[in-house]
């Protein structure tokens, strides 16, 4: 068997600190590894005591005296002392790593990025008690119980047991057995018990909570509430704040961080610009009032439909030629819908060439009253499409530029004026409850508003 190439790297001083970290956690877990560590530590450490000797020896105030075993060892027991120290040190972590109950194990975790778990990151690591807390990618773990829960970035999970975890943050599935009847998924709000099913729960910064059960049944204890409610397969319970709709003013948002270089930002907060979503089900009348604009395309279950519309004015820019532009997004929890359901997904900006027909009122604007914005197919003889972006599965909430030299053309079209800008999602998905995409609305209590950041040729 060959060594592990960490060894030398960590020997050699070239693994990082997060490397070493995880080399350690590996070492920890595989007794094999630990050994082959061990013994290159070894072999290094009686290199090092030769390579003084011969330096002592080459040196000119050392008689020509034959070297004697004794002369290699100071050497070599400090060589030792250091490798016991070491090997005692891992020995206590190995061993009071083997104390802690393991209650799952981490199945699935390709391409993964872990930030802040306080429990092994590593695909086949036995998991204890603890947090995983999941930045991008999706990962699966497997309770002893028989329980598969999977992760879908970004997420926060606590590992309580074989039989409970609490979800901090984000969105999973649960598929549940028979042998772990009763397997459940506590939120800040909620007590999600198994009855024998599949079913996904998500939880948002903004307080909401989604149960969603694809097969079977789940019982759901809401805080304060002394009575359980059960949700059949196909149906779905949402808790907290409906998405869109805040129940009180919030300050305007901040801009996202300035690129380097001569950028002038332009947010929907600026002047007369507005900003809001419109689903087809016109139960969700004046969404521009919330907190996120609400994007999803499908063709299973019509009424979740949803676009996003965009007002910039560009007023300040007094009519001078735009050169660069791009439109700066900052992705956000829907709470509603699972990634796991939905392939990466392909999203377009279009541009409204005709600024005079954006008569919009962001609060009451709907599906049925939005005209051109809900026409299907989108007509092109109205909009053109400037530019176009993907969010694959698993995407961490982090900002997004778009940018292209139609955006620039565009704006520099009707520089002095008001655009109007659609935006939609072009990927379907495999599962009525596919992900619904969100973006930080101007009301937005924390995430910048959708913002244009344009460069100009002013000289």
């Amino acid at each position: 068997m060959n060594p592990d190439p960490r060894i030398d790297q960590s020997l050699e001083g070239r693994l990082t600190e997060a490397e070493w970290e995880q080399f350690q956690e590996e070492m920890l877990e595989d007794g094999d590894l630990l050994a082959q560590y061990v013994e290159q530590r070894w072999l290094h450490a009686e290199l090092l005591a030769d390579r003084e000797l011969m330096t002592d020896l080459a040196s000119p105030t050392v008689t020509s005296s034959p070297p004697r075993k004794s002369d290699r060892t100071p050497w070599l027991g400090w060589a030792a002392a250091a490798v016991m120290t070491l090997l005692g040190a891992l020995a206590f972590l190995f061993s009071g790593e083997k104390s802690v109950p393991t209650v799952a194990t981490l199945i699935e975790a390709e391409g993964c990025r872990w930030e802040g778990s306080d429990l092994p990151t590593r695909e086949g690591a036995k998991l204890g008690p603890g947090l995983l807390s999941l930045a991008e990618g999706m990962a699966t773990i497997r309770f002893d119980s028989g329980a598969t829960v999977t992760l879908e970035a970004p997420t926060r999970l606590q590992v309580d047991s074989a039989m409970r975890c609490r979800l901090l943050e984000g969105s999973v599935v649960a598929d549940v057995p028979d042998s772990a009847h009763g397997f459940t998924i506590d939120t800040d709000r909620l007590e999600v018990i198994d009855l024998g099913t599949k079913f996904g729960v998500t939880s948002t910064p903004m307080g909401n909570s989604h149960v969603f059960v694809f097969d079977g049944e789940v019982k759901v204890l809401e805080e304060d509430q002394k009575e359980a409610r059960h949700v059949l397969g196909g149906k779905s319970l949402h808790f907290g704040q409906s998405p869109g709709s805040p129940d009180e003013e919030v300050e305007r948002s901040p801009l996202p961080p300035k690129p380097s270089g001569n950028w002038i930002p332009i947010s929907t907060a600026d002047g007369s610009g507005k900003d809001a979503f419109v689903r087809r089900d016109n139960a969700h009348n004046g969404a521009g009032s919330g907190p996120l604009l609400m994007v999803k395309h499908t063709e299973l279950a019509a009424g979740n439909e949803r676009r996003a519309l965009l007002t910039f004015d560009l007023g300040s820019l007094n009519s001078d030629p735009v050169v660069k532009a791009k439109l700066s997004l900052k992705i956000e929890p829907s709470g509603l819908g699972f990634s796991s359901l939905v392939p990466d997904s392909e999203f377009s900006v279009y541009g409204l060439l005709d600024s005079a027909t954006a008569d919009w009122d962001e609060n009451t604007v709907t599906w049925e009253n939005a005209g051109i914005f809900s026409a299907e197919p989108i007509d092109t003889s109205q909009f053109s499409r400037l530019a176009g972006f993907t969010i694959p599965k698993g995407s961490a909430h982090t900002l997004i530029d778009v940018s292209s030299e139609k955006l620039a053309a565009f704006l520099s079209e009707n520089a002095g004026s008001s655009v109007t800008l659609l935006l939609v999602r072009e990927t379907g998905e495999s599962d009525r409850q596919g992900l619904v995409h969100a973006f930080a609305s101007k009301e937005h209590p924390t995430s910048p508003a959708p913002t244009l950041w344009i460069q100009t040729d002013n000289r």
